[in-house]
């Protein structure tokens, strides 16, 4: 086994594994020194803690130390900690499991995988203390504020079969979508447009050229003057069935980011975003058995 692929010298802890940075071309005195200013946000009494107690290591598994020696390329490896992180009062239901998957059926505000404010509130932090497995890994991914179904791998020997279903485009997803009524328009149609990724981090946006995302919409019911729609996508862009129908000039009910961006502040959790991932229908790879998954929850 390559030294780049080689296990991490840091055990799985809380259900989090452990983050790892290369260290780049550049002359610093020492490692403490580094750390500080690559991580401004992190205290050199912090980072002094987490050495004490043996948390910041080498690939080789040698603890590092405030003044150990920094070496372009080496790889270190060390735990997020986050001083304060909120609450997802939302639990995630397991609707199937075997030797190989465990198909999840995913609440609203909860993110996929530690990344920024959110480290234990993740659902494969979750999931990972649940069944105490390291090995856990989504197959594809739901947006935070997006609820249902969701895929994971158990085994990293059978993981690419599933993850290959998913490139090759294999998988029918269906999705619903609270929002306004849209006029004009015969049920249901395909709705293409060319999606990039936008000025403003995180977002998606629009523009002329040759389409690269695509949508089928339709209407279940009527709501008043909103519609509870049936998106089925044919590919699979960030934010994709949140920016089509905002572009059609019905934004998703409670969606934050489109068309117009809010201000950041705290989660609102009696307004969830109005999209559920449904059901998701493939060809199991291994079995060769048809496979259906549908979220018990509703809109």
């Amino acid at each position: 086994m390559s030294k780049r692929h080689a296990a991490a010298p840091l055990p799985m802890r809380d259900g989090v594994a452990p983050s790892y940075l290369w260290l780049p071309e550049g002359q610093w005195p020492d490692m403490l020194t580094f750390l500080i200013e690559r991580y401004p946000q992190i205290g050199a009494a912090q980072w002094q803690d987490r050495m004490a107690r043996g948390e910041v290591l080498n690939g080789d598994g040698a603890v590092l130390a405030p003044g150990s020696a920094y070496r372009r390329g080496m790889r270190i490896f060390y735990y997020r900690e986050l001083e304060r992180e909120t609450p997802i009062p939302f639990q995630e239901e397991i609707l199937f499991q075997d030797e190989h998957l465990v198909v999840v059926d995913k609440p609203h505000f909860l993110p996929m995988t530690p990344a920024g404010r959110f480290v234990q509130e993740t659902l494969l932090t979750r999931l990972k203390n649940q069944f105490n497995s390291a090995d856990l890994t989504p197959i594809h991914r739901l947006d935070r504020e997006t609820a249902g179904v969701v895929l994971f791998s158990r085994l990293p020997a059978s993981r690419g079969a599933y993850q290959t279903l998913f490139q090759r485009r294999e998988v029918h997803k269906v999705y619903e979508a609270l929002a306004p009524r849209l006029e004009g328009r015969d049920f249901p149609f395909t709705y293409r447009s060319r999606m990039v990724e936008a000025e403003q981090f995180f977002l998606m946006r629009e523009e002329a050229g040759e389409a690269n995302s695509e949508t089928i919409i339709d209407v279940i019911e009527r709501r008043g003057d909103m519609n509870l729609y049936r998106l089925q996508p044919h590919t699979g862009r960030k934010h994709q069935l949140r920016v089509h129908l905002a572009a059609l000039g019905i934004p998703i009910v409670n969606d934050a980011f489109y068309p117009l961006a809010s201000p950041c502040e705290e989660d609102d959790m009696s307004q969830p975003l109005q999209l559920l991932a449904r059901a998701i229908d493939f060809t199991d790879p291994l079995s060769g058995e048809p496979r259906h998954f549908e979220s018990r929850r509703s809109l």
